[in-house]
């Protein structure tokens, strides 16, 4: 694979609690704290999970764009896509996973043709392609 771009960015502290993550540009600087749900402090940092949400909506979007263009399919300049990242035990008690639900709205767009470009953004984005056979990943349509 030729690599187009590398991002940097380092974890210290207590990591998602009460840590800090920061890339090497100074671009994304964030505290991290666990959510009261898994049992942190609630504190008023971010979590790992809001992160890869806000990465996986955006990549997803932008693959959107990419495989609508490359299909010639109109997309909507409003389309947003909407990233739920879930945490929680895995079934084989073996340590954490993830679950992710996109749900992508275009205004005025079919819901049938929305769901292809989906379908074929899910093929092209880099997110779905990591996660692919690891994380669950369900697609709708708003």
């Amino acid at each position: 694979m030729e690599i187009l771009y590398t991002a940097h960015a380092t974890a210290s502290g207590g990591g998602r609690e009460d840590g800090q993550s920061r890339t090497d540009d100074g671009k994304v600087d964030v505290r991290l704290s666990t959510p009261k749900e898994m049992g942190g402090s609630g504190g008023a940092g971010t979590n790992p999970e809001q992160l890869f949400a806000t990465g996986y909506a955006a990549c997803f979007l932008g693959a959107m764009r990419f495989a609508a263009k490359r299909d010639k399919v109109d997309l909507p300049a409003e389309t947003t896509v909407n990233a739920q990242v879930g945490f929680g035990k895995r079934d084989d008690g073996q340590g954490f996973g993830l679950k992710v639900i996109l749900t992508a709205d275009a205004p005025g767009m079919e819901a049938e043709a929305l769901k292809g470009v989906m379908d074929a953004a899910h093929i092209v984005c880099p997110y779905s392609h990591a996660t692919k056979g690891n994380i669950e990943v369900e697609l709708r349509t708003a």
